[in-house]
């Protein structure tokens, strides 16, 4: 896949210009275009500079700040240790392959979105039960006649009545507690 070669340019005031649509874009913006797969450039809009590997790492940095960041901790503490290893080219090659390993754990733990397996979740059809998904559990079933509600209601009732002869039987005089003293 040929990735779109995307300019921007760097002014003085720190605004980004985005060269192909003719605005200003923010870091976010920028990250968003090389999510989407376009080979951004960054350029110093008077010198000329490449900028790129600057803003790439601004960017990074922007996104670890928050405190709900997905950035894995033991990534940053590797390439810690790697800008102190000898020469770029290493150095590239390891930065690549710890990307590469960040990407391939991130791939195997959030599955990628299959549009029909949302539209499977739609369907009015039950699907098949799960063997290692928990059945719900039963609702209460209703009582198969009249009698059986009767009879259930006829014990509610001696239940109480056994209840309120309890209590009448139990009764006693209140106690009365002794007077506070006047203040």
């Amino acid at each position: 896949m040929d990735r779109k070669l995307v300019i921007i340019k760097k002014y003085e005031n720190r605004r980004l210009y985005n060269t192909a649509t003719s605005r200003y874009v923010n870091l976010d913006e920028v990250a968003e275009m090389i999510r989407l797969g376009d080979n951004v450039q960054v350029v110093d809009a008077s010198t000329g500079e490449d900028l790129t590997r600057l803003i790439l790492t601004q960017i990074i940095v922007d996104h670890a700040k928050t405190p709900n960041s997905t950035f894995p901790l033991e990534m940053l503490r590797e390439m810690v240790v790697a800008t102190g290893m000898l020469g770029q080219n290493s150095m590239l090659k390891y930065v690549k392959d710890m990307a590469e390993t960040y990407q391939n754990a991130y791939r195997a733990f959030t599955p990628p979105v299959n549009p029909f397996d949302l539209m499977q979740g739609m369907r009015t059809t039950p699907r098949p039960p799960d063997p290692e998904e928990p059945l719900p559990p039963e609702p209460p079933r209703p009582p198969d006649t009249k009698d059986s509600e009767m009879r259930d209601l006829k014990r509610r009732i001696a239940e109480l009545e056994a209840l309120v002869a309890k209590s009448k039987g139990k009764r006693q005089p209140r106690k009365r507690s002794p007077p506070r003293p006047a203040r």
